[in-house]
């Protein structure tokens, strides 16, 4: 969850997209693995069933997760805290560990009317290309978008 300080002058809407960022605890590479991501892959889709987000884009990482969303429900806090809960429980049990799996906090970004939608989502999808994970942009297998590339 975002630090009180961080809330500051904050406020929710619904309908509103959201750009947020977390990473792993000790920013560790859990999600090398794609056994692990599809277990965050599942979450982000569990959030979005139950009608809390519409999600735009992800890219999964190795040691953090990039989440384009439109909020639908709740707060983004709302949203990452059942990202946090559900993902740490099911890869803890399905890792055979205990603690916790993702840092405190998270950073996020609500996009103004006048951003690019479609911009924002290829700028995350180019994350795996800037951290040399991928050639080009499409190539990292632990990434989505609702527009084609």
């Amino acid at each position: 969850m975002a630090s009180s300080r961080l809330r500051y002058g904050r406020y929710s809407r619904s309908g509103n997209v959201y750009s947020l960022t977390t990473a792993t605890h000790g920013r560790a590479p859990l999600f090398a693995d794609a056994a692990n991501v599809a277990v965050l892959v599942d979450t982000l889709r569990f959030i979005e069933r139950n009608g809390f987000s519409h999600s735009l884009a992800w890219v999964v990482m190795p040691d953090h997760l990039h989440w384009l969303m439109e909020l639908q429900k709740g707060t983004p806090a709302q949203c990452m805290a059942v990202l946090k809960s559900r993902s740490s429980r099911l890869l803890n049990r399905q890792l055979g560990r205990k603690g916790p799996l993702w840092q405190h906090g998270y950073h996020d970004h609500a996009l103004r009317t006048d951003e690019s939608l479609h911009e924002k989502a290829m700028y995350l999808l180019a994350n795996p290309v800037r951290a040399g994970l991928a050639g080009e942009l499409g190539e990292y297998p632990h990434a989505w978008c609702r527009w084609p590339l």
